[in-house]
């Protein structure tokens, strides 16, 4: 093997590449200082308190407060329907009518009948007349007398059961003009010109409901029902006059109040719930049955209340939970009990003090011990529709708070 002279100048090569080499390992294992994350920015508000009124809403049901069924009373075949469907229609009113002549024959009949019966009682009459001074003259036998009596009496009968007949057939005839018994708004026919009706028939052949003013059903659960009795339990006197508000399917507020009407008498066993009847004024005949709408009562104003903003309250497995700032700008994440949602707020039962600042906006950027800059929280301003405008303190559906 070939050997290589060992200078001094590579000598000092060797040297300076083991010096920069050692050199680098102690600068990777020395550790460079590192540099703390900034607190983040927060926006916070104070926890207000005032007095609340707390409305309950329920869904309704909208029903006539009078619903009449038309059917026909005799049997007949339609021939006219003098009413135009949907319209409004008064009491005593032509709806249909059903083809007349053999009750007009019916009731001639019944009228010979009636004739035929008084003639008889007449001549029965008469008898007993000439009858009745002879037997007191023992010219005829007491049983002659007897039986001039019972013929007059049995003719007598006969015709209070004549008139009785022409009576039925006069009012089988009536009922061939079939009338409204109510005012109201009639519905559309479910018989045509030409059926044979009758009262043995399974379909009616319209109905009129009044709905000036109108029923709304609402169904309160067990729970909702002993809350407001006991909210209402101080001026029972007056709970029927607690003012209703009705919104309608389309979101507008409907512009007439309504109030309580009746309740039944018992609780649905398969529901839970018992119906409740409200009455709204329906000048205009907007509603009609069958619509759908929410139902909204103040039932108690809750005073003193604190109150937060929905967003600054979040969810963790079934638990509610607010950031309160302390006076040293570190956060403290703390359990609170929630009561009603009062539009974009909430109101807190537990766990908070009036004035304490609570985290709106970057609640899901902090954690309990954090440091943090809290800035003024700027909530948006809600977009108000034109329908809305007369609902001044109805509760809107509450926004959804966030979970973590």
């Amino acid at each position: 093997m070939k050997s290589f002279p060992v200078t001094r100048s590579s000598f000092l090569f060797v040297f300076l590449i083991i010096f920069y080499l050692v050199g680098s390992f102690f600068a990777g294992c020395k550790k460079s200082p590192q540099t703390g994350s900034p607190p983040p920015d927060v926006e916070v508000v104070s926890v207000q308190q005032k007095d609340v009124p707390i409305y309950t809403e329920w869904v309704g049901t909208m029903d006539g407060l009078v619903n009449a069924t038309i059917r026909a009373q005799v049997s007949g075949y339609l021939i006219k329907q003098n009413y135009q469907e949907g319209e409004l229609v008064r009491k005593g009113q032509v709806l249909f009518e059903i083809d007349p002549r053999s009750f007009q024959a019916a009731l001639a009949q019944a009228q010979g009948e009636l004739a035929r019966q008084e003639a008889a009682h007449e001549n029965a009459s008469l008898t007993l007349a000439r009858v009745k001074p002879l037997a007191e003259q023992n010219a005829l036998s007491k049983r002659d007398l007897d039986n001039a009596t019972s013929t007059e009496l049995a003719t007598q009968a006969s015709v209070f059961a004549a008139k009785a007949a022409v009576q039925k057939a006069e009012l089988d005839l009536e009922f061939t003009r079939i009338t409204s018994p109510i005012d109201g708004i009639a519905g559309i026919a479910k018989a045509q010109l030409g059926n044979l009706v009758g009262p043995g028939a399974s379909e009616e052949l319209t109905t009129v409901s009044t709905v000036d003013p109108i029923k709304v059903y609402i169904q309160l659960s067990e729970q909702q029902y002993l809350k407001s009795r006991q909210a209402l339990e101080a001026r029972e006197a007056q709970a029927r006059e607690v003012p209703l508000q009705l919104i309608l399917a389309d979101g507008s507020v409907y512009p007439h109040q309504g109030q309580f009407s009746l309740a039944d008498r018992q609780v649905d066993v398969t529901t839970g719930t018992l119906k409740v009847a409200t009455l709204f004024p329906n000048p205009g005949n907007l509603l009609r049955p069958g619509q759908f709408g929410r139902v909204c009562a103040q039932l108690e104003v809750k005073k003193g209340a604190l109150l937060v903003p929905q967003r600054a309250v979040t969810e963790m497995q079934g638990k509610y939970l607010v950031a309160v700032i302390e006076k040293d700008n570190k956060v403290d994440v703390r359990p609170v009990q929630v009561a009603e949602k009062i539009s974009s707020d909430v109101i807190i039962s537990q766990g908070l003090k009036f004035g304490e600042k609570v985290v709106a906006e970057g609640i899901q950027k902090v954690k309990s011990g954090q440091m943090v800059i809290p800035k003024p929280f700027a909530p948006e301003k809600p977009t108000v529709a034109s329908g809305d405008s007369g609902r001044t303190e109805a509760k809107p559906s509450p926004a959804p708070m966030k979970k973590r």
